[in-house]
């Protein structure tokens, strides 16, 4: 017999043998216990797995539970000190402030006196000039000199350099005969300025510094955008000059404004 053909008288045999020989039906269940459990082993078995994941759920539960506790009072105490530091943080900016507005108060007192310094320094180094230019015009102070402080003074103010221009006439141009012409010129930003710097200026100076100035554009081929003249003692008569020529005129080298092209 094959064991097909043994399988197949089992499978037809089995059930009438388990119905009708009580002894071979324990034995073929004592058989197979060994390797399935009974209905009653299969349910105490997953009984007593229910309880164990039951019992492993609840002290898993109460291990979150207690850790949970301990992550609360941990953000009450991170709360209280985040209140402690807001706190202290508003003192710290109400501090900064008071500083900060002294501060301010100090600085505007300091820039108040440093321009009241200034003006009275300004005011005294004009009358300096003036006196300056009452001794240029008697003769106890050189013309040199004075054109040199003015000059100085621009270049202070201004951060130009000032430029004294030494041409010769030969033509006769200015003075109807040959002569030497001296110009003071500051070129800013591709500007060009032509300045007189003197002492004192009247109504001749005037006419003679315009012909000078023309002089020196026809010569450069080159238009001044300014003409100026910054003399602390100027002739009425002169003024009316420099209102119809178009020369600007300035007391001093303080008084002037900007060395830019006026529109």
């Amino acid at each position: 017999m094959t064991a097909e053909s043994l399988k197949e008288a089992i499978k037809r045999e089995l059930p009438v043998l388990l119905r009708e020989d009580p002894g071979f039906r324990d034995y073929v269940l004592e058989l197979t216990r060994q390797h399935h459990p009974t209905r009653s082993e299969s349910s105490d078995w997953f009984n007593q797995m229910m309880d164990e994941l039951r019992r492993d759920r609840e002290e898993q539960t109460r291990k979150w539970e207690a850790q949970e506790r301990k992550w609360e009072a941990q953000e009450r105490k991170w709360e209280e000190d985040s209140r402690k530091w807001w706190a202290q943080e508003r003192k710290w900016e109400e501090q900064t402030q008071k500083w900060e507005e002294q501060e301010r108060k100090w600085e505007e007192s300091n820039r108040h006196f440093d321009r009241v310094h200034e003006e009275i320094m300004a005011q005294a180094k004009k009358i300096d000039r003036s006196i300056g230019a009452l001794g240029a015009r008697w003769g106890m102070q050189s013309e040199a000199a004075f054109r040199k402080a003015l000059a100085g003074i621009l270049e202070e103010n201004f951060d130009v350099q000032v430029l004294n221009v030494n041409e010769f006439d030969d033509e006769g141009v200015v003075f109807g005969r040959p002569e030497q012409i001296e110009l003071d010129i500051i070129i800013k930003n591709g500007l060009l300025l032509i300045c007189e710097l003197k002492s004192s200026i009247d109504k001749a100076g005037m006419y003679s510094f315009e012909r000078k100035a023309r002089f020196y554009e026809e010569r450069h081929q080159r238009k001044a955008q300014r003409l100026i003249v910054i003399s602390p003692m100027v002739d009425p008569r002169a003024r009316q000059v420099a209102e119809r020529l178009g020369i600007e005129l300035y007391h001093d080298s303080v008084d002037v404004r900007s060395l830019e092209a006026e529109a």
